[in-house]
C-alpha cells in the first residue's frame, strides 16, 4: 500500500490493469480509480465491458472488506455479480467505482456498485452478493 488508504499493485489483476483502490476515506465504501488506455478498450475502442465489471468487483468487494477490516484487506468471494451497462467510455476517461452495502449479515453481504466517469456521467452500475472467506486462526492467537 502507498498512501493513506491507497492500494497499488496488491494483485496479479491490480498490476495487470492498472487499477488502483482507495479504502481510506472513511465511509465504509472503496473506491476503484482506473484510467481508460488502450490497453482497456474492445475494437470499438471503447472500454471492455469486462473491465467494466472487473472495476465494479474490485470497488464492491473491496467495500465488503472494509466491514472486517479497516484497511480493507480481509477476503471476499463474489457469490453473484449483476451488471448493467449504461453509457461507453473512451481511451483517456478517468473512472471511479464506488461500493455501497444494501444489506445482508455475517455470512453474505449485498452490495451495489457504480462507475462513473470524471464528469459524473453514469457508467455503469452492478448488484452482488459478496461471501467473506474464512481465514485460519494466526498461530499464537488465543
Amino acid at each position: 500500500m502507498t498512501g493513506e488508504g491507497i492500494i497499488r499493485g496488491e494483485t496479479g489483476a491490480q498490476r495487470l490493469l492498472g487499477y488502483t483502490l482507495d479504502v481510506g476515506q472513511g465511509d465504509g465504501r472503496a473506491r476503484c480509480h482506473l484510467r481508460v488506455g488502450p490497453e482497456h478498450t474492445n475494437r470499438h475502442g471503447m472500454l471492455h465491458g469486462g473491465i467494466v465489471a472487473t472495476i465494479l468487483d474490485n470497488a464492491m468487494g473491496a467495500t465488503g472488506s472494509l466491514t472486517r477490516d479497516p484497511e480493507g484487506r480481509h477476503p471476499f468471494l463474489t457469490i453473484s455479480l449483476n451488471t448493467q451497462y449504461l453509457a461507453p467510455a473512451c481511451e483517456g476517461e478517468a473512472l471511479v467505482a464506488v461500493g455501497r452495502i444494501t444489506g445482508g449479515g455475517r455470512k453474505l453481504l449485498f452490495i451495489e456498485g457504480e462507475l462513473r466517469a470524471e464528469d459524473g456521467r453514469l457508467v455503469a452500475t452492478a448488484t452482488g452478493v459478496f461471501k467473506p472467506v474464512s481465514q485460519p486462526a494466526k498461530e499464537g492467537a488465543a
